[in-house]
């Protein structure tokens, strides 16, 4: 059991060393990719629920 463990995490290390990793820039834009279409969503939506909720008062308004 040993060996298997040992052959196991033997082959986890080799497979880590093969990983390209990316670079301290690629990171980074990457992170102000996603940081950037995150708040965009988040506006998106946001003005959606917004016009969706104008709408249904005006309906629920004139039915009173």
């Amino acid at each position: 059991m040993i060996e298997r463990m040992t052959n196991y995490f033997k082959s986890v290390r080799a497979e880590a060393a093969r990983v390209t990793w990316p670079t301290k820039n690629e990171v980074i834009s990457l992170t102000v990719l996603i940081l950037l279409m995150t708040i965009l969503l988040t506006l998106y939506i946001w003005g959606v629920d917004g016009l969706i909720a104008l709408v249904l008062k005006l309906i629920v308004g004139k039915g009173a």
